[in-house]
């Protein structure tokens, strides 16, 4: 594996440190530390918070195009893209103030090369060339994150989240480390707000912070943990509301390093547990047990871009039936339901049942692939507390219950007690 170069570093400032012009004047600090201790720096910026909804709102109230003219998410992304573009310049005109050199560089500058696949783009490469060679003269690199350009030239954005992948992705070309601040000091055991005994990690793994990602923490996006383990970018989060001392000099920032698993000395048999709200259960009575049905309902649902977590088949009251539960996001329920309902006859079901009044929460820790009796101390904990479980879901590195959603933060004190996390 090849060692990332320690000389270079991409910042990366989200839209809370972005909010106005005060907190990108404290985001130029944070970077001039970083140069002045003799680091050659790209920064990567997220539009103000709050922005993005406005600019998507305006082009909503802009209207679809006429019938016989071509959508126009091509011209979504050129309005939502704007909202990077204008801190970009921004800090690059505050660090020139500072006495820095700073340049603003927009997507199809870099280039950062994408599909053509509008609002939900993927990076397909970042050539580092010649970001490289400016960062390594001396020039701090000002990139809006969230954007790319297409082959053909036209502006593309990766989806909400995306500036995340965008640093990382900028990192990855440059090769080195990337550091990402945001308005949280690291990755906890679990949500602060939830628990008052929530620790600071100070090291998770690619794997670990996957997992925690998909299943509801909301620190860092699921596609950025990705590609950061995919290139082996280091990765640290750090709070943005940390200053410089009256000598520039930052203090020690902290922070969670996101890393191999190989660079972890202790580890822990769980090292979190998350839980997300944003989830439905729905529930299939009297469906055909013929073979082939449950592979008719999820390539429907496939085919609809709905994704599905976890799945229950259970035995129905009626002979040659049994009942098959999933479960997918809010936002989706609807949609499945009503491809449900709209195949009914060919699918060969009684009756469809949606509940949205539900939760996930799931214990997240690589140690789990060496020790026995995780799933008993999960299950016991919850027993105690006289929480039900509706479904179950499994990998190597986390356990995850469908639960009544009024139990959800019962069950994450519960479970943040049982493993021993608040003495982390």
């Amino acid at each position: 594996m090849t060692r990332p170069d320690t000389t270079r570093l991409v910042m990366k400032f989200g839209g809370t440190s972005m909010g106005d012009l005060e907190r990108i004047r404290r985001a130029a600090r944070i970077v001039a530390a970083e140069v002045s201790a003799g680091k050659q720096v790209a920064v990567v910026v997220s539009a103000m918070a709050g922005k993005t909804n406005e600019l998507v709102a305006w082009t909503d109230g802009a209207g679809p195009a006429a019938a016989g003219l071509p959508l126009s998410d091509d011209e979504y992304d050129v309005v939502v893209a704007s909202g990077e573009q204008v801190t970009s310049g921004l800090l690059a005109a505050t660090l020139r103030n500072m006495g820095f050199n700073a340049r603003s560089w927009m997507g199809w500058q870099v280039p950062i090369l994408t599909d053509d696949a509008h609002a939900r783009a993927r990076i397909i490469d970042i050539p580092g060339e010649k970001l490289g060679a400016a960062v390594d003269a001396g020039e701090i690199a000002i990139v809006p994150g969230f954007q790319g350009v297409t082959s053909d030239g036209k502006i593309t954005t990766l989806g909400r989240g995306g500036s995340d992948t965008s640093a990382v992705a900028v990192a990855a070309a440059l090769g080195c480390p990337c550091d990402i601040y945001t308005d949280v000091d690291g990755v906890y055991t679990t949500d602060p707000r939830i628990e008052n005994r929530a620790r600071r990690l100070a090291k998770v793994s690619y794997e670990e912070m996957l997992e925690m990602a998909s299943l509801g923490a909301k620190v860092l996006q699921t596609r950025s943990v990705e590609l950061a383990m995919a290139k082996q970018v280091p990765v640290r989060v750090l709070s943005s509301f940390i200053e410089p001392d009256a000598n520039g000099v930052m203090p020690d920032k902290g922070g969670t390093l996101i890393c191999d698993e190989e660079e972890i000395v202790e580890k822990r048999i769980v090292s979190g547990v998350t839980m997300s709200r944003d989830e439905a259960r729905i529930t299939l009575l009297g469906l055909s047990d013929r073979v082939d049905a449950p592979a008719d309902v999820f390539t429907r649902l496939a085919e609809a871009n709905v994704n599905v977590d976890m799945i229950v088949q259970s035995q129905s009251r009626t002979a040659g039936t049994v009942n098959l539960t999933f479960t997918t996001g809010r936002r989706d329920a609807v949609r499945a339901a009503d491809l449900m309902t709209a195949a009914k006859e060919q699918l060969g079901f009684e009756e469809i049942r949606v509940d949205e009044d539900v939760a996930k929460v799931s214990v997240v820790g690589v140690g789990m692939r060496s020790h026995a009796g995780v799933a008993q101390t999960m299950f016991k904990a919850l027993a105690d507390k006289g929480v039900k479980f509706q479904a179950i879901s499994t990998s190597e590195i986390k356990i995850s219950v469908l639960i009544d959603a009024a139990y959800a933060e019962l069950a994450v004190r519960a479970l943040h007690s049982a493993y021993g996390l608040d003495a982390v």
